[in-house]
């Protein structure tokens, strides 16, 4: 745990208990802070209150003395409107921040040199934050991953000027990053934009701004140029005399790396890495991820044949195109990780046929409309949840499509249908393209679903 000591003596409101939250308020409190904590949900001031943290209605609070209102990520900042306690916080004028910018306050503090690179992006960023880890554990650093995937922050090792192999490796979530006007990091890794989480920012321009804030603040940019905004953000970085990296798996003249086919490339040609046969690394996405990692580790002078080491040796990420097993001929990809249908894009995009695609859940603004190019690579779609009625009406004729109900039904006829496929090796693809929330808790409860039922179907094969 890093003890958080810079509010030593000083009043400090926390909002929000969930995972990160509680871990937050332990690490004020052993940092000597005075913390007093509050959530809506009595069962987690309960839990606080048995962990030995003093658990009030911080509307009772003499905000005169607070020092800061510490914000758990999920708890509204701007958009729909402020919570009641950040709106509470700013009539006394107290600043409102998150746990990455009390890790960045320590940071600076303790060893303001040590390693910490972040990631972020509208998709991929948790894959890349793996990645990245992974290679740096392979070139024999002492990774210290968390942030958004993970462990929270506040529960790593805590920089260091005697560790000096030491590097914290933490992805950075929209809502993070609005609550770390501290944050600073060595190398900032921003992989793409696309609209989304618009609901908590009020329009893609402030979501937009909010992304580069982080990498304005970085040491060294890594910037993905495929999308106009992100273009954007790094023509401002390099303009303004940062030191910024590019990278496009679309080979946009002047980037500093590219992906060619499943090779990363140089500015002058040279091969980087080669993702050849990485079934981890499937996809133009994570062709992507990869030239991100390669980037962020050649600026630690991690050597190539290390780096490709590291590649070929990656296990990939939980829930994100993570392959299950085989049954037959037929391979399963757990892609529950995929909530909307610009990630399911990435999915579909990198099995060229014989998809047996399995989607649905808790529908999001504008649904799957915009993966019909890539409808012809679909043998047939299972449609779970909420959604299945919508994207049945999508599919239309173009797309053989039955509506499973439930995972448990869709996993079972997929199996069937993919076993008998003339394809050379068909594809169990749960990609929902939607939240879990109306079946499942969260996306990775959903993933574990549909690992256990893959791994019950006869003739199941593991990876």
């Amino acid at each position: 745990m890093i003890a958080v000591e810079t509010f030593r003596g000083r009043a400090v409101a926390l909002f929000g208990l969930g995972g990160s939250g509680l871990a937050t308020a332990q690490a004020l409190h052993e940092g000597g802070a005075q913390v007093t904590v509050w959530d809506d949900a009595p069962a987690a001031i309960q839990k606080a209150r048995a962990a030995g943290l003093e658990a009030r209605d911080l509307r009772e609070l003499d905000w005169k003395s607070i020092a800061a209102l510490v914000l758990a990520p999920g708890v509204p900042l701007t958009h729909p409107e402020p919570h009641w306690s950040v709106k509470l916080a700013h009539s006394f004028g107290v600043p409102v921040i998150g746990d990455i910018d009390l890790f960045f306050q320590e940071r600076k503090a303790r060893a303001p040199d040590s390693l910490a690179i972040c990631i972020t992006g509208t998709n991929g960023k948790s894959t890349t934050t793996a990645l990245i880890a992974h290679l740096l554990q392979v070139a024999g650093f002492d990774v210290q991953m968390g942030g958004n995937i993970g462990t929270p922050v506040l529960e790593l090792e805590p920089p260091s000027r005697e560790a000096e192999r030491r590097v914290h490796v933490l992805e950075c979530s929209s809502y993070q990053i609005d609550l770390a006007p501290d944050i600073d990091p060595t190398i900032g890794v921003h992989l793409n934009l696309s609209p989304d989480h618009i609901d908590r920012h009020g329009t893609f321009d402030h979501y937009a701004s909010i992304k580069e804030r982080m990498i304005a603040a970085s040491q060294i940019a890594i910037v993905g140029i495929d999308d106009a905004a992100s273009e954007a953000i790094a023509l401002r970085h390099s303009k303004g005399g940062g030191r910024t990296i590019t990278i496009s798996v679309v080979a946009k003249h002047g980037a500093s790396i590219h992906v060619n086919g499943r090779q990363v490339m140089g500015s002058h040609g040279n091969l980087l890495a080669d993702l050849s046969g990485i079934g981890s690394l499937r996809g133009d996405h994570n062709g992507q991820n990869a030239a991100a990692a390669v980037a962020a580790c050649l600026q630690l002078s991690v050597p190539e044949d290390v780096i490709q080491k590291g590649l070929r040796t990656f296990p990939g990420l939980a829930h994100r195109m993570e392959q299950v097993g085989r049954i037959g001929k037929a391979i399963a990809i757990n892609d529950s990780k995929a909530t909307n249908a610009d990630s399911t894009e990435k999915a579909l995009l990198a099995f060229e046929e014989g998809i047996y695609w399995i989607c649905g859940g808790k529908p999001k603004a504008g649904g799957i409309s915009d993966l019909k190019p890539l409808f012809g690579r679909v043998a047939k779609a299972y449609l779970i949840g909420e959604a299945a009625e919508a994207f049945g009406a999508t599919l239309g004729p173009a797309v053989p499509h039955v509506v499973s109900g439930t995972l448990a039904e869709a996993v079972k006829q997929a199996a069937a249908d993919a076993k008998d496929a003339k394809f050379a090796e068909p594809v169990i693809l749960l990609s929902p393209s939607c939240a879990s929330f109306d079946q499942f808790p969260n996306f990775e409860v959903r993933g574990k679903a549909f690992r256990d039922l893959v791994e019950q179907l006869p003739g199941f094969e593991p990876l």
